[in-house]
């Protein structure tokens, strides 16, 4: 498997989210290589997409490292409570990122399992597998991703996306989750998932 090189950040937002499903996110921490396929992911067209945080050109110290260079980890937290991981995109300057909503895990099951629940794979039941990795809080969770995995170099540093390629699968597209509040933008079709993947978030 390869590392993406940054170059493959730096295109239209909309086009990496599609090539982002299949991918594979790695953290790599603790001695451990946890991991997990990409099901689901949402695009935010920075400047002029109501739903982005840097809508109108809002730049903040939290926004600031989508305004840098394409390929670095964006890390906020929700609610107080959940953290969601994204990837910025496009060039410099240019304040846009993709949203991995939902993962399918791959490797370090138990560790991953254990992170979320308390309790390794085997135990859980159908409703907690279900659950494990579908949702950006939740993906976060239990692969130990927080504010400290923000601003990451995503080509250099412990947390990275891998390409296996995997091909086999349909995207599909809907509204992104959570953006009543965005107006028009609340309609775009900017939410791509792997057809029939049990770990998406939301069918």
């Amino acid at each position: 498997m390869k590392r993406l090189h940054r170059n493959f950040y730096s295109k239209d937002t909309l086009s990496i989210a599609k090539n982002l499903l299949g991918k594979i996110l790695v953290h790599e921490i603790k001695g451990k290589k946890l991991s997990g396929r990409i099901v689901e992911t949402e695009a935010y067209k920075g400047i002029k997409d109501k739903a982005a945080h840097s809508y109108m050109n809002k730049r903040t110290k939290r926004t600031e490292v989508m305004y840098g260079p394409c390929g670095f980890s964006y890390v906020y937290m929700i609610y107080g409570m959940y953290h969601c991981f994204n990837i910025v995109t496009e060039d410099e300057g240019i304040p846009e990122a993709v949203l991995v909503r939902a993962i399918e895990p791959l490797h370090c099951i138990d560790e991953i399992s254990f992170n979320r629940y308390k309790k390794k794979f085997v135990y859980l039941n159908k409703n907690e597998i279900k659950n494990l990795t579908n949702g950006p809080g939740k993906l976060c969770k239990a692969l130990l991703i927080d504010k400290n995995q923000n601003k990451k170099d995503l080509y250099s540093s412990n947390l990275y996306i891998e390409d296996d390629d995997f091909k086999n699968f349909k995207i599909k597209s809907a509204k992104r989750i959570g953006v009543d509040y965005a107006g028009d933008a609340a309609d775009y079709l900017w939410r791509f998932y792997i057809e029939d993947n049990p770990y998406v978030s939301i069918k």
